[in-house]
């Protein structure tokens, strides 16, 4: 569909809107990446002097819990910062890891096998290059829709992937579309965000069983991303120790990583710093393929010596005490963080009204044949437009988000909608500028 207005008179000045968008140059904003798509739009807000209602960055809304920010200044004071830290990371870092996969996930890691890592970014950079090379050219297969910039890490890398979009894949229809790709034999890694990342599905203990016998029986590894950790709020994971816990594929197999981030959940972003946990079988695990590379046969040493080594040095020593002491209270039960990130839950119900009532249509709808989570991402679609032309129609009105092609969904006319950014003062302003789109796209 090409986009063409018969009123130019839209919430964001036309003229500025259309010279913007000539100026970035962006052949395609459906297969633009999410930082252009903010540089896009932060130039608009400036051309313009109008404040968008910012949709398209998974940026944490809430401020950073004074436990962490509090540790880091304490451990600057101390000299931290003329000290390079240990590859593997602080000791009490890596044993509240430990505690926090116990109390929250119920699974025993060793300390060993926790490692801080720049930002979950870092951490799913050392799995590929270690993980995809316990094969002879080995790959990772998305399970989608997913994150954009970790298929990006693989191409930058030179290593392949594969996907297929799991939705319409669920329960135990979800064995055979697995054993269809994974039985090609050319994966060495499966990867999958849980909750989802951009549609909010949740999997469920029958499917995490699933992808573990079947990565088993093809001697994947399974990377499980929990980027949003506890954050489906039809359950409260809430309480340490305590039923239920975050589900996780680790329940189901002893060959995993975790990727584990505080950006969202304890919105420390600024700060890149997450945790890499790998169980104790996969660490301790021999392969003869790693030695070219690395230098190193054992997996744990291999990520630690090889590609820890070489991708930072290190992770910055302040951040580790400052996550370190955030994990910690939240292990004592002093961090209440999963009731903290509940803002969200409440901001995407009234969104994904507004949206609804407006004409739109919410793409990813169901969860296995149940209601979805309200959370940190929504998606949507509105009816004869295809992704391009709805994103474009969008910047016209003030409004920003992010295709669903980039993240391997076969839906491409919908768009993702982050939460985290919109403040509850903005609500009304979205609600008058979804008036606009719906009486300029669909007057009747």
């Amino acid at each position: 569909m090409t986009l063409s207005f018969t009123d130019t008179a839209t919430p964001i000045d036309f003229d500025k809107v259309t010279h913007t968008l000539k100026e970035a140059g962006i052949p395609s904003l459906a297969r633009a990446s999410i930082r252009e798509l903010v540089a896009l739009v932060n130039r608009i807000e400036s051309a313009t002097g109008e404040q968008f209602i910012r949709m398209e960055m998974g940026v944490p809304g809430l401020p950073a819990p004074s436990v962490g920010i509090e540790a880091e200044i304490a451990a600057l004071h101390q000299g931290v910062a003329s000290k390079y830290p240990m590859l593997e990371g602080i000791p009490q870092l890596k044993q509240e890891i430990s505690r926090f996969c116990s109390l929250f996930m119920n699974i025993n890691v060793s300390p060993t096998g926790c490692f801080p890592t720049v930002g979950s970014a870092q951490g799913a950079l050392a799995a590929f290059l270690v993980g995809n090379r316990t094969k002879e050219q080995g790959a990772t297969l998305f399970i989608d829709p997913g994150f954009p910039n970790q298929k990006r890490q693989l191409d930058m890398i030179g290593q392949s992937w594969g996907s297929f979009d799991v939705y319409n894949h669920r329960g135990v229809a979800l064995k055979p579309e697995l054993e269809k790709h994974l039985s090609s034999g050319k994966y060495a890694t499966l990867l999958y965000s849980n909750p989802n990342n951009p549609a909010w599905i949740c999997f469920n203990e029958e499917e995490l069983q699933i992808i573990a016998d079947v990565a088993r029986r093809y001697d994947v590894i399974v990377i499980e991303d929990l980027a949003y950790f506890g954050m489906d709020y039809r359950e409260d994971y809430a309480t340490p120790g305590q039923a239920p816990y975050q589900p996780s594929v680790a329940h189901y197999t002893d060959r995993y990583i975790l990727l584990i981030s505080s950006s969202k959940v304890f919105s420390y972003a600024g700060q890149r710093v997450a945790s890499l946990v790998i169980s104790d079988a996969l660490y301790q695990q021999e392969f003869a393929t790693l030695k070219t590379n690395f230098g190193q046969t054992q997996f744990g040493k291999a990520i630690t010596f090889g590609a820890m080594g070489g991708l930072s040095a290190g992770v910055t020593h302040s951040a580790q005490y400052g996550l370190a002491a955030m994990l910690k209270a939240a292990n004592d039960g002093e961090l209440p963080f999963l009731n903290l990130t509940k803002v969200y839950e409440k901001r995407a119900a009234i969104m994904k009204k507004l949206f609804i009532d407006h004409g739109f249509e919410i793409v990813y709808a169901e969860d296995n044949g149940k209601a979805l989570s309200d959370g940190f991402y929504f998606t949507f679609s509105y009816p004869g437009m295809d992704s391009d032309s709805l994103l474009e129609a969008l910047l016209y009105h003030g409004i920003s988000a992010i295709s669903l092609l980039n993240t391997g969904s076969e839906r491409v006319e919908g768009a993702r909608a982050c939460v985290s950014q919109v403040k509850d003062e903005q609500l009304a302003d979205l609600e008058t500028r979804l008036n606009a789109f719906q009486a300029r796209f669909n007057p009747a």
